[in-house]
């Protein structure tokens, strides 16, 4: 259950949520009751939002937007907002980019990139985390990693290319059974028309020449055609935008797909690999 202490940590979106729709009700003269009956919610819950014990959720936005947003737009623009407040401080600054980009190029070699997880995969990862993060926590970031799929089906369609080392399809996260999912739906993703999903194998450094030995890599085409590199490790985030440093970041990349397997062999791995957990 949510306690007073959450009202510490609510952001200053989710406070203006809460003291707008509370003025909102009353000015219709809404009890708290009232106005969960209409919206679907407890009144308990009206209360806990307008309270900051609980904050408000993306599906309560929704509804206050239908019940007392008067096709204002009001509690739709603040969802935007409310969404980045629960995301993690470091990656508050990515979000945005990420969403609005043309071209995404990503290469992750310790997990699964948070973007093709799985909601049970995201889970465990997020819930095994350090410092441990409250049950509450752990929903809210989940929660927030799935609303990023929403790329996917943007109508603006945005070309995605992702490279996994090998390892992180066999780096058993949560049990069996969410490995398998998660493997089904990399499948799956791959077949995606704006998707090319290519497997970086444990042996690309035989020849003397690994190109993935920095780590992590996310390169952005904006809307604008600008590019730049978003690097994150134990906690801490680097965005950057120096031209000459952007494009060693992308000759990099360009040598980790170059020894990467093809899209048709990538898929036949993380197929056997898939039905080998069976």
């Amino acid at each position: 259950m949510a306690r007073a202490e959450n009202k510490e940590t609510v952001g200053p979106a989710a406070r203006m949520a809460a003291a707008v729709a509370k003025k909102m009700r009353l000015k219709k003269g809404l009890t708290q009751d009232q106005l969960g009956a209409q919206m679907g919610f407890t009144g308990a819950a009206i209360s806990a939002m307008e309270r900051l014990i609980h904050p408000v959720s993306d599906e309560m936005l929704v509804q206050l937007e239908r019940v007392l947003g008067g096709g204002t737009g009001i509690f739709e623009e603040m969802r935007e907002l409310v969404r980045l407040e629960k995301l993690p401080e470091q990656f508050r600054g990515y979000a945005p980019i990420e969403q609005k980009a043309v071209a995404l190029c990503l290469y992750a070699n310790h997990v699964v990139h948070g973007l093709f997880q799985t909601e049970a995969y995201a889970r465990a990862l997020i819930a095994g985390g350090h410092p441990e993060p409250t049950v509450e926590r752990v929903e809210e970031l989940v929660a927030a990693r799935m609303a990023r799929k929403a790329l996917f089906d943007r109508k603006q369609v945005c070309e995605i290319e992702l490279i996994l080392d090998e390892s992180v399809l066999r780096r058993p996260i949560g049990d069996g059974e969410v490995m398998r999912e998660q493997l089904g739906y990399l499948a799956e993703c791959s077949r995606r028309r704006n998707v090319n999903l290519q497997v970086l194998p444990l042996d690309a450094g035989l020849g003397g020449e690994y190109a993935g030995d920095r780590g992590m890599l996310n390169l952005i085409e904006s809307p604008a055609h600008d590019h730049v590199t978003f690097l994150e490790i134990q906690g801490e985030s680097l965005l950057i935008t120096d031209r000459a440093k952007v494009s060693t970041h992308r000759q990099r990349y360009a040598k980790i797909r170059a020894q990467a397997l093809d899209p048709r062999r990538s898929l036949g791995l993380i197929e056997e690999l898939a039905g080998a957990r069976r």
